[in-house]
Parts: C-alpha cells; structure tokens; sequence
C-alpha cells in the first residue's frame, strides 16, 4: 500500500524512550500543551510539568518516542495495561501523521483499546474518533480531581 501523501516526506522512527530523554518529551509535552489545551492556566502548566518529568514518563509501562531524520523526539505515547495515558506531538508536526503512526504502534504492540480524553480539547476528540474510537462515559474531573472533563473512549 502506498503511503498516503501527508506521509510521503515524513523520514520518522519510532522506538523505545530512554530516561535522558524524559527532559526533552516534557519539553514536548508542554509545547504541545500550550498550542491545544488552551483550557489550561499557567498555573496548571506549572503543576503538571514535574508530574510529567517525575511521574508519569518514569512510570510508564510503555513509552515509544516517534523521531524525525535527525533523531529528534517529534512525539510519544505512553500506554498502561490497555489504556493509552499519554499522547503528545510536537504541534509542528501536527497533521503529518504522527499522532497516527504512535497510536496505531500502541495498538499494535500493546494491545490499546481505552483513552482518556480532555472533553476541552476538540482537536484530540476528533483525532481518536477518526481513529475509530468511541464514547463510553464522561466524567467531570480528570484523574488529580481538577475540573478538567474527560471523555472516556473505547475501540469497539
């Protein structure tokens, strides 16, 4: 099958993350923050970041990291028993099927059929719905507590 055209000059890579890379994937995580959960504070930004640093890359069962020409970190997916926890792409390369090619990997490799997905981010809602995910509940806080909607999503 050939590549679909948004693929075609995409040179990308994806392998296992290595823990001197968790600096650089919060770097990451935070730019693609910035540029999609606009529902975020500062404040919010800042509580999060040593989470992600400390918390959940370390923690991760599962974490692949999608690198460009160069070796550089463009994306990563962090999976947990069957549920993607983490998805982050540099909002550079938003759109070039980078989103797509880890979160097929984590399906693939994993076995990933659940998400959880800010309820106020509509572009991340539609990513996994066009990747067949479907709604199977809502709750009103995210995991912390903190009036973040998730939507609740499943592979049927």
């Amino acid at each position: 099958m050939l590549a679909p055209a948004f693929l075609k000059d995409l040179t990308m890579l994806i392998s296992a993350a290595t823990p001197d890379e968790h600096e650089r994937l919060t770097a990451l995580w935070e730019s693609a923050v910035r540029a999609s959960h606009s529902f975020l504070s500062e404040a919010d930004i800042q509580m999060f970041r040593p989470l992600v640093l400390s918390g959940y890359l370390p923690s991760a069962a599962w974490l692949r990291v999608a690198r460009d020409g160069e070796g550089q970190p463009v994306g990563f997916v962090g999976v947990d028993a069957d549920k993607v926890e983490m998805l982050f792409v540099d909002p550079a390369r938003h759109g070039q099927g980078v989103g797509r090619a880890l979160l097929e990997q984590a399906i693939e490799e994993c076995g990933a059929r659940r998400v959880d997905v800010n309820e106020q981010n509509p572009g991340a809602v539609a990513f996994y719905q066009r990747m067949g995910f479907v709604m199977e509940g809502r709750s009103e806080r995210d995991g912390l507590g903190m009036p973040f909607p998730l939507l609740h999503l499943r592979l049927p």
